[in-house]
């Protein structure tokens, strides 16, 4: 694509437009409009807000409820939503509404937008991923608000379902229940049925990815005639939503009532895959229970979704391809077909860089800021997970590591791959090297 006259690449295009979206967010939460005392934001506030916002994160410096007014709510919300649906997917529909063509190069940016395996149908499976963000996040409000509105009357609790669904379903977890107490998040509902029920299914259903989604709708109960993508999706998400939801329900709330234990338990199986909402007090959990939840955090939801961190099926295919090391087995295969060698090689990519800025990240905030190296790489992995959670600490962070938890919440929205692509181009293949044997392990 033409840029005047500089060739982008669609990686380069998908990493300019996150990037326009997040700076034109960060004037807009600067102007004394968008803030309840007066003069505005600083830059630094309103970049940092702009960024969690647009990457889908979370993480404040300053409470969303009491800090931001009305306007700079919404402009959050707008962000969140951008940002969610991705930058080139509003650009798409904005093109399709106003009636204009969308030309093959434009149709194959979209493709690495919502990484499609095709070119073939993508701009209606935009228009599919548009309604069924609409929809659902319309749905969404409506239930809550039949516990916010008697709550905080009908306007006031209309606007919370709207933002806490929107936030939800885009993996955001942005709340405004700052008017109970600052940075309290969802802990005032803790066994409430209805706010646990709707915003773990609204983080499920936008973490799962749209093409689960379209199998799903396509398919029905047929999961034979799924694609092993979508598989396995299904399958790492439901794993990783019980397993960790039993060692929370025996070992974390075991003092709490039933009813209160069940929904706490799920909840924070749930919330760190990437949302960013807590309904209890994450500083009281053991050092094993935030450990877990770190990895939970770095791993995130799935891909064409919502959700960041570095994916279920990136996992899937590093455990499959253990697997078969194990069996001894000369290629990697689950439900019927085989998984290409690439998909290995990008997996172990990206596994090892997420691995390496999560680590760096959380040393360089731990010595800067004086503080314990697991509460650091907490603050690291939900940055970079684009989750949100934090142990309390991210307002009180100085400049640096304000600056290097930005720089983590773009790469994990934006995605390793690409950056990396944006940044490298392609090197001809000139030949092959002759083979040599390296012991590993």
């Amino acid at each position: 694509m033409r840029l005047g006259k500089v060739h982008l690449s669609s990686s380069q295009i998908i990493i300019l437009g996150f990037f326009l979206v997040i700076m034109a967010g960060a004037l807009l939460l600067m102007l004394p409009i968008s803030t309840v005392q007066p003069g505005g934001a600083t830059f630094m506030e309103a970049l940092f807000t702009s960024t969690s916002a647009t990457c889908v994160t979370g993480l404040v410096v300053q409470d969303t409820a009491t800090y931001w007014t009305p306007f700079g709510q919404f402009v959050i919300m707008l962000l969140i939503q951008i940002g969610g649906m991705g930058v080139v997917t509003v650009v798409a529909l904005i093109t399709m509404v106003s009636g204009r063509k969308i030309g093959l190069m434009q149709r194959s940016t979209m493709q690495d937008a919502i990484s499609a395996p095709q070119v073939g149908g993508i701009v209606r499976m935009t228009g599919f991923i548009v309604k069924v963000t609409l929809c659902i996040e319309l749905i969404g409000a409506a239930l809550m608000a039949t516990v916010f509105c008697p709550e905080f009357g009908l306007l006031k609790g209309l606007w919370y379902g709207l933002f806490h669904s929107v936030s939800a379903f885009c993996n955001a977890g942005f709340d405004l229940m700052g008017v109970k107490a600052q940075y309290s998040s969802l802990t005032s509902y803790v066994a409430q049925p209805i706010i646990n029920f709707v915003i773990m299914s609204l983080i499920v259903i936008g973490g799962i990815g749209f093409f689960t989604w379209n199998d799903i709708k396509t398919h029905g109960w047929r999961l034979r005639r799924y694609r092993a993508q979508s598989k396995v999706i299904l399958a790492m998400t439901s794993a990783l939503i019980l397993l960790p939801a039993i060692y929370f329900f025996f070992f974390e709330f075991e003092n709490a009532p039933l009813a209160e234990r069940i929904w706490s338990s799920f909840f924070q199986s749930v919330t760190p895959r990437t949302a960013g909402f807590n309904t209890v007090d994450l500083t009281a959990m053991s050092e094993t229970g935030q450990l877990l939840t770190v990895i939970l955090m770095l791993i995130g939801g799935s891909p064409s979704s919502t959700a960041g961190g570095m994916k279920t099926t990136t996992v899937g295919v590093l455990l499959l391809a253990a697997y078969s090391v194990f069996r001894q087995k000369d290629y990697t295969h689950t439900f019927g077909r085989r998984i290409s060698d690439s998909a290995i090689r990008n997996a172990a990519t990206i596994f090892l860089m997420y691995i390496a800025l999560f680590l760096l990240g959380g040393m360089i905030i731990s010595r800067v800021d004086d503080i314990p190296i697991l509460t650091a790489l907490y603050e690291t992995s939900s940055a970079i997970g684009t989750v949100g959670l934090t142990l309390g600490v991210t307002p009180t962070l100085g400049l640096v590591s304000r600056i290097i938890l930005v720089l983590l919440m773009y790469f994990g929205r934006v995605g390793g791959l690409t950056l990396m692509f944006a940044a490298f181009t392609r090197s001809p293949n000139r030949g092959n090297y002759p083979e040599e044997k390296i012991t590993v392990g």
